[in-house]
């Protein structure tokens, strides 16, 4: 049986939040914490508004906004990519994904559910297809496409000539990339029990690739080689169900230093040695929503909607903010020296990072968040599940 992320979270939460309980006792009813009320110390201004397709709707999807230079890059689901004026929104290309079926029929969806990631003069994106793209990031003409073995849920990454895409079956693949051809794959091993649904992106620093995976496990690759450099166990199994036994690593590593941050579902936050694999400290916290490492402290989102900051050389506490929970957030991210969270209401909150007190709040539509959010200079470029784009910038 596999129970992958928009099952586990989602499904969960929006029972509950509905006032129902999992096992119809009324004792096991959680409930998503109402909106705080917040006086806004600073504001956020919205500088344009577009869109792209239909979003992701409520599926799971690692699809978010990229930017570099004049150009913000978005894509929807079905298979439509954009290029964005980064100071207008207005459209620069557009191209479909989506697979043309005929004359007389509706073209079948691509899937998209990973990216976009840009690099050089190109950008690309992967599906649940097995898909990988390349794409001109001048005129959204196609460079190459792949096909892989099983659903590409991670996000691509670019690193010493090479596209890395972690694959639903556990595998990590190196792409060239230029051309796309797969000159090797990793089976980094998944669980044979429950696993959510999504895969960790790798992060890669000096040569090689850090990667969590469905078995609890950090794994290191040399990228060139496609070899395994070392592994390390960070989280065991275990409770006496089925989503109790959750094991997964499914956030992107973050490496400072010589130093690995790992967060992992199964309520492990972990601090790893780069070149050794060994644990240097461990902490009880879970989730699975990628985490900000600055100026020597973690900034994350717990898997109960917690926003918590701990110190990086030790993972002691510093704040925990209690009064998003259930609110299904987005991974957190710095803009302004604020930390910032969407919520599936559609709202924004803002963060002050050294206390963890609410400096600002602002209402985006009614359709709530998912995907990741990206900085572009002065701009928080944000997509929301229905596919608008919005820019923002802090008001003078």
């Amino acid at each position: 049986m596999e129970l992958r992320n928009y099952l586990v979270l989602p499904l969960i939460l929006t029972t509950l939040l509905s006032g129902c309980s999992l096992f119809n006792y009324e004792e096991d009813v959680i409930k998503m914490s109402p909106l705080p009320k917040v006086e806004n110390q600073v504001h956020l201004q919205k500088v344009w508004k577009s869109s792209v397709g239909k979003g992701v709707g409520d599926f799971y999807s690692k699809l978010h906004p990229a930017w570099l230079g004049n150009s913000v890059f978005a894509a929807d689901r079905f298979g439509i990519v954009k290029s964005l004026d980064t100071f207008s929104g207005k459209e620069k290309w557009r191209i479909d994904l989506s697979e043309k079926t005929g004359f007389f029929s509706k073209n079948i969806s691509a899937l998209l559910s990973g990216g976009i990631t840009v690099a050089g003069d190109h950008i690309y994106i992967s599906s649940e297809r097995g898909r990988v793209f390349s794409l001109n990031s001048s005129d959204g003409s196609i460079v190459w496409q792949t096909q892989l073995n099983s659903e590409a849920l991670s996000c691509p990454v670019v690193s010493d000539g090479f596209v890395l895409i972690h694959t639903s079956n556990g595998a990590l693949h190196g792409l060239d990339q230029n051309t796309g051809k797969e000159k090797w794959d990793l089976n980094l091993d998944v669980p044979l029990t429950l696993s959510l649904r999504g895969e960790s992106t790798p992060a890669t620093a000096f040569g090689g690739a850090i990667v969590g995976g469905d078995n609890g496990r950090v794994t290191a690759v040399m990228i060139k080689r496609g070899q395994i450099i070392w592994q390390q166990l960070v989280s065991l199994p275990g409770g006496t169900t089925e989503i109790d036994r959750l094991n997964d690593i499914d956030s992107t590593p973050v490496i400072v230093g010589n130093v690995v941050y790992a967060l992992g579902y199964k309520n492990v936050m972990t601090a790893l040695d780069l070149r050794s694999g060994e644990i240097l400290w461990k902490r009880k916290i879970g989730g699975v929503r990628d985490i900000v490492v600055d100026h020597g402290n973690i900034y994350l989102v717990d898997k109960e909607d917690r926003v918590i900051a701990l110190t990086a050389d030790g993972g002691a506490t510093i704040w925990s903010q209690n009064a998003l929970m259930y609110r299904a957030l987005t991974s957190p991210i710095l803009f302004n020296g604020w930390l910032i969270v969407g919520d599936s209401e559609g709202y924004l909150h803002g963060i002050n990072t050294i206390d963890g007190h609410f400096i600002t709040q602002k209402k985006l539509g009614s359709k709530g968040f998912q995907s990741d959010f990206v900085v572009a200079d002065d701009k928080l470029i944000i997509q929301s599940k229905d596919g608008d784009i919005y820019a923002l910038k802090k008001h003078l």
